[in-house]
């Protein structure tokens, strides 16, 4: 498997991993909700894949990738992450991330991108900040280059 497309699938996974790390985020489908419920993820995901792909920082990681397979996967931990009604298992991130090169930039380009399509799809401010402030620790588990 080429390196950028083991990348995005570990970007992918990572989200998963913060869902199942999240204690008592299920709890509360506000969020879900308030991000469209299914159709509105997929929405999401749709434009963020597209968004991922035309960004240059990004499309090293993605192009390669099985983009189908990628939105859908993000459409589920976006989904559990945001107490919808989704369950993912995965693995833990600090062991997938094992030997890919991911630094801080290409992390915050990544959310940055999220960011793009949150705005392009609508999506309050408010909304965004609190689907963010549950993604943001992953950082800890994906960044393993100074």
């Amino acid at each position: 498997m080429k390196m950028p497309s083991l990348l995005a699938r570990l970007l992918s996974a990572a989200i998963c991993a913060l869902a199942l790390s999240t204690p008592g985020f299920a709890a509360d489908d506000s969020l879900y909700r308030q991000l469209g419920a299914r159709p509105g993820l997929e929405a999401l995901m749709e434009d963020f894949m597209q968004r991922l792909l035309a960004d240059p920082r990004m499309n090293p990681f993605f192009k390669e990738a099985d983009q189908a397979h990628i939105r859908a996967e993000l459409v589920l931990q976006i989904c559990e992450v945001s107490g919808g009604p989704c369950r993912r298992e995965g693995p833990d991130m600090k062991r997938v991330h094992e030997g890919v090169d991911i630094d801080r930039a290409a992390f915050n380009a990544l959310v940055e991108v999220l960011q793009q399509s949150m705005d392009a799809r609508g999506i309050p401010f408010g909304t965004q900040n609190r689907l963010l402030a549950l993604l943001a620790p992953m950082h800890r588990e994906i960044i393993n280059v100074p």
